[in-house]
């Protein structure tokens, strides 16, 4: 990673950065629509993170890092594959509602390999996904209210460790695409660790303009580390990206140019770890990049490697990390 310059954050936006974005915020069109606040869960509660919360952060993974985060990000590695496994949820109509097929969530694998390896426009984070598992679990409760049954869910559907992304599609409130965890806190809260995002925000979904499948390219970044790249305005420390120049606030609908701090470079309206509109989005940055394996490092890949190791010596049924993918249901006659 870089040095703590850059400026976008995780978690949801300050209080009071309603202002900012009136202030700061120019559009193309009028027609404003900003991507909701990824919002952070601890002890079951909904919080923000201050700039003093982002410093400790950073500082903790440069020290499990074992040397300066560009240090580590510039020696050589194999590509990191991470494997995914996919949990929808759905209900009501008899378990219709919600519905996603294999062969969207295979479409939303592929935006995510295109993303994180720099296709779509920016750099190669280096890092690349496999789908490792699809369910279906029809429990309208848990449908339409995945936050208030977060613990619930992820207790009994979520499979593998540290290292098994563990996507879960619902339906969210009308401010809200999405939520994830940060990767220190799955040390603490191992069995919350995942990400949850709106099912009508995958590839070809019915949410106008976030139907492109970004809303899980973004709440991803928060799981492997990644800040907003408005992160504490134009405040220090910002995002911790070297390469991300400070922003005021979060961009809304897709403006072509935007510079809101008084400080070098202009918004990255196109990042995203920005709130623009899918069409907007296009881009990681290097120091992004740095950054994503930095965390991976420090707080999922060892644990990952322990645990097959662990699995493989025991003979033991794949949690998360194999190649399968069949398809289970869990609840009610759909």
């Amino acid at each position: 990673m870089g040095d703590q310059g850059g400026g976008r954050g995780g978690g949801q936006a300050a209080p009071g950065r309603d202002a900012e974005r009136a202030a700061c915020v120019q559009r193309e069109n009028a027609a404003p629509a900003a991507r909701p606040e990824a919002v952070r869960r601890a002890s079951g509660d909904t919080d923000d993170l201050g700039p003093d919360e982002v410093t400790a952060m950073l500082d903790d993974l440069r020290r499990r890092s074992g040397a300066s985060m560009d240090e580590s990000a510039r020696r050589k590695r194999e590509r990191i594959i991470v494997p995914v496994r996919f949990h929808v949820l759905t209900g009501e109509h008899a378990g219709r509602a919600g519905r996603v097929s294999r062969r969207a969530v295979r479409r939303q694998i592929a935006i995510l390999n295109a993303a994180y390896r720099g296709r779509l426009g920016g750099a190669d984070t280096g890092v690349g996904f496999r789908l490792a598992g699809y369910d279906v679990t029809d429990r309208t409760a848990w449908f339409r209210h995945p936050r208030r049954y977060d613990r619930q869910i992820k207790a009994r559907l979520r499979r593998g460790g540290p290292g098994t992304l563990n996507v879960f599609t619902a339906t969210m409130d009308h401010d809200v695409l999405g939520f994830s965890t940060f990767p220190h806190t799955s040390r603490k809260r191992p069995r919350t660790d995942g990400v949850v995002i709106d099912y009508r925000t995958l590839p070809g979904g019915a949410l106008a303009h976030f139907q492109r499948g970004y809303t899980a390219v973004h709440e991803i970044g928060h799981w492997f580390g990644l800040l907003h790249t408005f992160e504490n305005g134009c405040e220090d420390p910002g995002d911790g990206v070297d390469d991300t120049p400070y922003e005021a606030g979060p961009a809304q609908g897709c403006p072509r140019v935007r510079d809101s701090c008084p400080r070098p470079g202009t918004d990255s309206v196109h990042n995203f770890m920005n709130y623009g509109w899918d069409t907007c989005m296009r881009e990681f940055t290097p120091g992004q990049g740095r950054l994503i394996r930095a965390a991976w490092t420090a707080y999922r890949a060892l644990r990952h490697r322990a645990e097959a190791r662990r699995r493989a010596a025991s003979g033991g049924v794949d949690r998360g990390t194999g190649a399968g993918t069949g398809a289970r249901s869990v609840g009610g006659a759909r």
